[in-house]
């Protein structure tokens, strides 16, 4: 305990749980300043998270698999309801969009080798595909955002896939910025964009009002690409239920649900920590509103927000998911917030493991900046393999559970093999308390 603590202590002194430091240090700047804050990485508050679950792993009324003998697929086929060429990934772990812009062009680069090495999927992100992520990437899905920057129809055709999104999981209902310093001259002309000026994502599409607009819109895309790429629907987590409905009614061949704890290149605080429902609320709603139409499994749902390791996976396709894609992780994997700069993210006013000002552009790691000198910093190469090697840990770790609980594929993985360690995850999981066959809200 420090001397300022143990002072505090002596005196009495008591931090409030509703005006604790941090509040008190935001009410402040918000004073100083005028201004909201703008940061990345998602939000940071607790929240139920996959750690609320535990696997029920085989030992007398469950027969578990031999590691070293018996095989535990994790192959995965995306996007095979209407598409002449869904995809086909050797594992369930996908890269999740991120920019260029956001990132620099070596860092989007490492992305499309570390998947390709693999054999999953990345995501262009906002901003349009370069020539960087196109080259290294076997299976590169292609984002069509609200901002339409950088689109156009030959990239649609280059691309395996195209993700429509409708919303984020750190921002649902809200659009995204890109502050000027990242907006370089190649960045510039991609989006057509004055170089050097803020820009700020639409929230919502131009073109249509609605769900009958947006079967129009899938249409439109399908023609475009002659019906060959699966067509992914994303949506922001909130009410999960019938935004999966609506998007498997428009045509969707794959359906992207991304949790609140997704990470963000700049938005609102307010928005990251305050709106959306977590990742584990969200899941079973997706899973329910697929099966009442008939359609689990047979359109495939990707898993976003917060995914950090194999038993994160695992514990998402025993609630049902098909997939899961990683966006944090993944940097983190390619080099961010490391150690090794520690003596420059204190110069920039922060610290390994704390650094969230991914707007700034600043990143002595050179991973989300478009300033030169950062970004020579970072080898494409070395990132690639880093991030091959974390995916590949991944795949391991899941294959590791699912074989404990007795199941030749990962998708064999359910819902009875979990249970729950607070009230809270077992009604958002829904799945019974540990030692109970209680589901808290359930009426059986």
């Amino acid at each position: 305990m420090t001397t300022a603590n143990r002072t505090a202590a002596q005196q009495g002194l008591r931090e409030s749980a509703t005006f604790d430091r941090t509040t008190i240090a935001a009410i402040q700047r918000a004073a100083d300043t005028g201004i909201y804050d703008i940061r990345g990485w998602g939000a940071k508050r607790a929240l139920p998270h996959f750690d609320d679950l535990l696997f029920l792993g085989a030992s007398m009324s469950r027969y578990p698999l031999e590691g070293y003998r018996e095989r535990c697929g994790t192959d995965v086929v995306l996007g095979d309801r209407n598409a002449r060429f869904p995809l086909h990934l050797d594992t369930p772990v996908t890269i999740a969009g991120m920019s260029f812009g956001a990132l620099s062009g070596p860092a989007k680069e490492a992305l499309g080798r570390g998947a390709s090495e693999v054999g999953t999927s990345t995501t262009t992100g906002d901003g349009g595909m370069t020539p960087e992520e196109r080259g290294q990437s076997k299976h590169l899905v292609y984002q069509y955002l609200p901002s339409r920057y950088g689109m156009n129809p030959d990239d649609l055709r280059r691309a395996d896939a195209i993700e429509v999104v409708l919303g984020q999981g750190a921002k649902p209902g809200g659009g995204g910025m890109l502050l000027g310093q990242k907006i370089s001259e190649r960045v510039a002309g991609m989006r057509t964009l004055p170089e050097g000026i803020d820009q700020r994502s639409a929230s919502r599409h131009p073109d249509w009002t609605g769900p009958d607009d947006l079967a129009i819109k899938i249409n439109e895309l399908r023609e475009i690409t002659d019906w060959e790429k699966p067509i992914y629907i994303k949506v922001g987590a909130t009410r999960t239920y019938y935004d999966v409905k609506l998007a498997v009614a428009a045509g969707a061949d794959v359906v992207v649900v991304d949790g609140m704890q997704g990470g963000t290149a700049a938005t609102q605080d307010v928005f990251i920590e305050h709106v959306g429902i977590p990742t584990l609320a969200a899941i079973p709603q997706a899973v329910q509103a697929l099966q009442e139409l008939g359609l689990h499994r047979k359109v495939q749902l990707i898993v976003s927000g917060g995914i950090r390791n194999g038993a994160d996976v695992a514990k998402a396709m025993a609630l049902g998911a098909d997939a899961v894609a990683i966006g944090t992780a993944a940097l983190i994997a390619l080099g961010d917030n490391d150690p090794r700069y520690q003596d420059d993210y204190e110069k920039i006013g922060s610290a390994a493991g704390f650094y969230d000002d991914f707007q700034d552009g600043r990143d002595p790691a050179g991973i989300t900046t478009q300033d030169p000198e950062l970004a020579a910093r970072f080898d494409p190469i070395e990132g690639g393999r880093r991030l091959a090697n974390f995916l590949r840990v991944m795949t391991m770790e899941a294959q590791t559970i699912a074989r404990a609980c007795g199941k030749a594929h990962l998708q064999h993985l359910e819902p009875e093999d979990l249970v729950a360690i607070s009230i809270e995850a077992a009604a958002m999981a829904r799945v019974p308390l540990a030692g109970t066959d209680w589901i808290p809200g359930s009426t059986r």
